[in-house]
């Protein structure tokens, strides 16, 4: 279970999680119709090694991404999530935003396949050595960004807006933030202290994505992290992972702030890309019903 100051690498606990969604990523990629490609998630998949380069080569039959419910559907959601916050950075820097804030990095590698505009300065925040798998995976192979990109090594419940102001951002400029697959990881009050971060230090013009969600009804969380326990599968613990908290909506919360906010539900942003959404009778319905995908610009 978490705890108050845990931390992780990219195969423990929380940074798990992004070779789960890179996995994910990889097999969008192979497709013949992808919404999204992200030529580098199979990259970290193979210099993570163990399950994760194994599931690509369909050595790993009884892995979650490819039994035929979970897997489909969880493989359909990244492609969609990935290709909705792909869109709106490119909407943003039409806008002319030329400072990039990606909360929680992780294994995003929008830096690095994105076309960037010329000045663009894109900030990373996440664990130190979540950022350190990611740089030497892809120098390793000579892959460099796009844009310049700065490492901002800090966990998101510390004070990582004194961190971000020492990399060089600039609260005095519009800037674009992300928060994608992040705020399930904190608790309520960590949640609110990241969005009135991001208020305080997002000039006029600023524009915002995030990834929203309701929590689970406390008696469903409490069965999900207890069959996780009694698993013993380690790959089987997300549930052990999240808060299952929110301070609020998204929208709302950023709406009531002087923000322009509109929220999209994922099931039927899937349903405008021709993907099945997934019945609550199917192991992946509730957690595609729960999340919304959420847009806004400072006023």
């Amino acid at each position: 279970m978490r705890s108050a100051g845990d931390s992780w690498d990219i195969t423990t606990s929380v940074g798990s999680t992004a070779l789960f969604v890179a996995t994910a990523r990889a097999l969008e990629a192979r497709k013949p119709d992808p919404l999204a490609v992200d030529p580098y998630a199979e990259t970290f998949c193979r210099a993570a090694g163990g399950d994760w380069a194994a599931v690509l080569e369909g050595n790993c039959p009884d892995h979650e991404l490819l039994r035929s419910d979970f897997g489909e559907h969880f493989v359909n959601f990244q492609g969609a999530r990935t290709r909705y916050f792909d869109d709106y950075f490119h909407r943003a820097a039409e806008a002319g935003v030329r400072q990039v804030v990606i909360l929680a990095a992780g294994l995003d590698s929008r830096a690095y396949r994105l076309s960037w505009p010329d000045e663009t300065v894109i900030f990373e925040l996440d664990q130190p050595q979540v950022l350190a798998f990611k740089s030497y995976a892809l120098s390793q192979r000579g892959i460099r960004p796009r844009a310049e990109r700065r490492e901002v090594a800090v966990d998101l419940r510390e004070d990582w807006e004194e961190a971000l102001n020492r990399s060089g951002f600039d609260p005095s400029r519009p800037s674009a933030w992300i928060a994608e697959g992040l705020l399930i990881y904190l608790p309520a009050d960590a949640q609110e202290q990241l969005f009135t971060g991001i208020d305080a230090l997002a000039a006029r013009g600023s524009h915002l994505a995030v990834e929203d969600g309701a929590p689970m009804p406390p008696e469903e969380f409490a069965a999900a992290v207890a069959a996780e326990q009694a698993a013993g599968d380690e790959r089987r613990i997300f549930h052990q992972l999240v808060y299952n908290e929110r301070c609020a909506p998204a929208d709302e919360w950023f709406g009531a702030r002087g923000w322009t906010a509109s929220a999209t539900r994922l099931a039927d942003y899937l349903r405008d890309l021709d993907r099945p959404v997934p019945g609550p009778d199917s192991e992946a319905g509730p957690m595609i019903a729960r999340n919304t995908l959420v847009r806004a610009v400072k006023g």
